[in-house]
Order: structure tokens, then C-alpha cells, then sequence
């Protein structure tokens, strides 16, 4: 797998700014899209799909920013989801983190981004979980 060769990120305060960033830009994303009149489903994918995948990558600049935060260098940051699956050994509060990256990584990126789902429910527990996962690490 070829390592990262753009974007580089500093400090852990800028990598938690762009996780915030990249959330918020996700939940503005995904309201583009109208939702169905019985308040269950978003009726345009393409918002969803692309929010998705930018909600999920917040998740993982959150992980980035907990792990420049404990010393690891640039060029050492994981570059697949197994890389970030092998972290969360050493991450405090290890169960609800675990539990808060599988929706983020089931709900976001494969479901959503993946496979185009559209659910409102699965798709807001997806981001809850973002959420929550930066402020867990941020701290």
C-alpha cells in the first residue's frame, strides 16, 4: 500500500479542526438532500453518499490527531482501516470506541458510501458516532 505523499498533518490541534471541519461540512452535505414525506429515508443518495464519506474520514483524522497528540510521527499514521483497527488497542475507553468506529465504519462508509443506503436513522447513528469519537480523543 503506498503511503501518504499529500496531505501531512502537524499537530493534533490541526488535525482535530479538520475532523470538525470535515464533520461539519458532512451533516451540511447530507441536508442537501430532501427526505422522504414519512421522515424515514433521504431521497438523494449522492448527498448522502458523498456526507458519508466525509464523515467517516472525520473519524479518522480524530484518530490521526489522538495519535499525533501521543507522539507518533507523520509518516507513521495508519494508512488502511486495519492500521486504524490495530490502534484501537491502545485507545482509553477502548469498548465504546470500538463500538462508536464500527458504526461510523458499517454505517458510514460501507452502507452509506458503499452501498448507497439511505436511511436517516442508520445514517445519524453513524454520525453520532463520529462525534463521539472526537470528543473522546480530542480529550
Amino acid at each position: 500500500m503506498a503511503k501518504r505523499t499529500q496531505e501531512k498533518i502537524l499537530t493534533k490541534e490541526q488535525a482535530f479542526a479538520e475532523a470538525k471541519r470535515y464533520l461539519a461540512n458532512a451533516k451540511e452535505t447530507i441536508a442537501k438532500s430532501p427526505i422522504d414525506p414519512y421522515g424515514k429515508i433521504y431521497e438523494d443518495s449522492k448527498y448522502v453518499r458523498e456526507g458519508a464519506g466525509m464523515a467517516y474520514l472525520a473519524a479518522l483524522k480524530a484518530i490521526d490527531g489522538w495519535l499525533i497528540g501521543k507522539g507518533t510521527p507523520n509518516e507513521k499514521l495508519p494508512d488502511s482501516i486495519d492500521e486504524y483497527w490495530a490502534v484501537r488497542k491502545k485507545i482509553p475507553h477502548n469498548g465504546k470506541f470500538t463500538t462508536d468506529l464500527t458504526l461510523a465504519y458499517q454505517n458510514l462508509h460501507l452502507g452509506a458510501y458503499y452501498r448507497g443506503f439511505v436511511d436517516i436513522n442508520f445514517v445519524k447513528n453513524g454520525l453520532r458516532a463520529v462525534k463521539e469519537i472526537i470528543s473522546m480523543l480530542e480529550k
